[in-house]
């Protein structure tokens, strides 16, 4: 198995840091997302009993039966906001379903923003109103802690500090809740029927808060499958294919997946709470001619961020 360096960097000394601390982190954030992709970070602004929290609220949503949850899936959203069942996704590429169900809590616009109108309402859980109040927190702190991380990676690039701020401010981030199910009789599934098929993000950057188990794994350059956990309390971050487009591929969107477990412990459950960072629709994707050279001609077609949305949700499914 191939070892990969994922870097342990501490947010704190980017926001509050020295100049000499302030570079550090950035450089190191951007030498990550040039070669694997991943970085943790601690600090970022979620306590532990918040975390901890969460995840109770999580593990509350998806016991509730089947025909409660599924008066919250609303198809014309597009899985955007509240539930979307078991057997909807498929990574792009794959024909079977992922072995997961989920709940996506977007953006809230309290300024007087025109953007709100693009929004969907948030669908709120009548049976569970504290998670609707934990999500809401949460969804706050690490678009708060992107933001900055967005910052970070801007310095590394060259660009001004504040180059992502009127891009993200009210953005189409999405927080989603995941409930990878437990599996009562494995020998019933297809054969490629994974939790999560390898894909790569949508977005600019995706910040994701622990897991209950073990099971993320990112594909190396050597084309091999390295596995990612995350230490106590800390987020994993990674770069998504809107980043990429941007820089032209010098920051990477990396293949990832979530396997499953040993047959013995199909039977358990995984949670997850990954928040998908994503800017306004209207932002331009088109690749920054600093990344574009004759040893890195460019790669993509121009477009919006809300068409390569658009474009990735029909890809796996949830948009017809």
């Amino acid at each position: 198995m191939s070892t990969v360096h994922i870097p342990r960097l501490d947010l704190d000394t980017y926001i509050h840091g020295t100049p000499e601390q302030r570079k550090a982190f950035s450089d190191a954030i951007g030498d990550a997302f040039n070669t694997t992709g991943f970085v943790t970070i601690t600090n970022h602004g979620l306590s532990k009993e918040l975390i901890d929290n969460l995840y109770t609220q999580v593990q509350k949503l998806f016991a509730l039966p089947d025909a409660v949850k599924q008066k919250y899936e609303i198809p014309e959203l597009a899985g955007q906001r509240g539930y979307t069942g078991k057997g909807k996704e498929t990574a792009k590429g794959f024909k079977v379903p992922d072995l997961k169900e989920f709940w996506q809590i977007g953006q809230t616009v309290t300024d007087g923003d025109a953007v709100k109108d693009q929004y969907p309402d948030n669908v709120l859980v009548d049976e569970l109103p504290e998670f609707n109040d934990v999500t809401f927190e949460v969804y706050s702190k690490l678009e708060a802690a992107g933001k900055s991380l967005l910052q970070a990676i801007s310095v590394y690039l060259g660009l001004d500090e504040h180059y992502f701020d009127k891009h993200v401010n009210n953005g189409n981030s999405i927080l989603r809740t995941l409930h990878y199910f437990g599996i009562e009789d494995p020998d019933s599934l297809p054969a490629d029927a994974v939790r999560a098929g390898a894909h790569e993000d949508i977005n600019l950057i995706t910040l994701l808060i622990g897991a209950s188990a073990d099971g993320l794994e990112l594909l190396t350059r050597e084309n091999t499958w390295f596995p990612v956990s995350a230490h106590g309390e800390d987020v994993v971050v990674n770069v998504g294919d809107m980043l990429q487009r941007l820089t032209n591929g010098k920051l990477k969107s990396t293949t990832h997946r979530v396997v499953n477990p040993p047959l013995e412990l199909m039977k358990n459950s995984r949670f997850s709470v990954p928040f998908f960072l994503h800017p306004r629709s209207d932002m331009d994707l088109t690749s920054l001619e600093s990344c574009i050279d004759a040893e890195h001609p460019k790669q993509f077609s121009d477009m919006t961020a809300g068409e390569y949305l658009d474009e990735r949700l029909r890809e796996i499914g949830l948009k017809k």
